[in-house]
């Protein structure tokens, strides 16, 4: 149980940094200086009041200097980051402390890109350039196989789970472009799933892929019936790849056992 509860006090410290990248990477603003700032009066914002969801609640979700409002997403993305974190653990925690602090960093990764690509359509290379390698080399040398975690993943799943998504996803982007004249694979997407398929592996390509899709058909469908947006409006699909990437992280392998044999 105190695995837990420092694990999520943990998630909730990072979540709170996660918003700092969330808003500055598209502005192309460091994420070190300056300190914590409000948006709409500009003046720091103290460490006590910076502390993960609490001060969102005793400040009543606003800023003490201008008492303006602060979005409820801060105390979301703090209080998702922690979930995350415990979730991994109850699926990594048995591995070792380094496989567990991979996972940790690539959950937040996808929660960032999740909600920079929902705000502004755009994947920051800024994550997943360097992402790229380091992904290939965790996963040929160190992390398991997350459909078969008795495995460790190795060079050869991890360099094929590479080719397979950044290079199953340009020949979309290619073919998009010959056939609609128009972009249907964004740049970003190419990368988050080369960075994907060289951490998780081929297998994570495929379910990611499965998932993303089928996530964004249902939300998609939903969003045109509900909000009258019109069809073929661009919508991002970062966030779902994301889903897809958490989903074969934690659920891999029980999916994969369920599909080939049904239990």
């Amino acid at each position: 149980m105190i695995n837990y509860i420092i694990i999520i006090v943990f998630g909730l410290v990072v979540g709170s940094f996660l918003n700092v990248c969330i808003y500055r990477l598209p502005k192309d603003l460091s994420i070190v200086r300056p300190s914590s700032q409000c948006p709409a009066c500009g003046k720091p914002i103290k460490f006590y009041d910076n502390i993960p969801v609490l001060s969102y609640i005793f400040l009543g979700g606003k800023c003490r200097n201008c008492r303006s409002p602060v979005s409820i997403r801060y105390p979301l993305v703090e209080v998702l980051n922690a979930l995350l974190y415990a979730l991994v653990l109850s699926r990594y925690g048995t591995d070792s402390l380094w496989v567990l602090l991979v996972y940790l960093l690539f959950v937040s990764s996808l929660l960032v890109i999740f909600f920079i690509d929902l705000d502004y359509q755009i994947i920051p290379d800024s994550i997943t350039l360097p992402g790229i390698p380091i992904a290939i080399l965790l996963g040929s040398t160190l992390l398991p196989d997350p459909f078969a975690r008795s495995d460790y993943l190795g060079l050869t799943s991890s360099l094929i789970g590479f080719f397979a998504g950044g290079g199953s996803f340009y020949l979309i982007a290619v073919a998009g472009r010959a056939i609609l004249k128009k972009d249907a694979m964004g740049g970003g997407d190419i990368k988050l799933m080369a960075m994907t398929g060289g951490l998780l592996g081929w297998k994570a390509v495929i379910l990611t892929t499965f998932m993303g899709s089928l996530l964004g058909t249902v939300i998609g469908v939903s969003l045109i019936a509900i909000k009258g947006k019109e069809w073929g409006a661009r919508i991002p699909f970062g966030p779902y790849l994301a889903l897809g990437a958490l989903i074969s992280l934690c659920w891999g392998e029980e999916l994969l056992r369920w599909y080939l044999h049904g239990r």
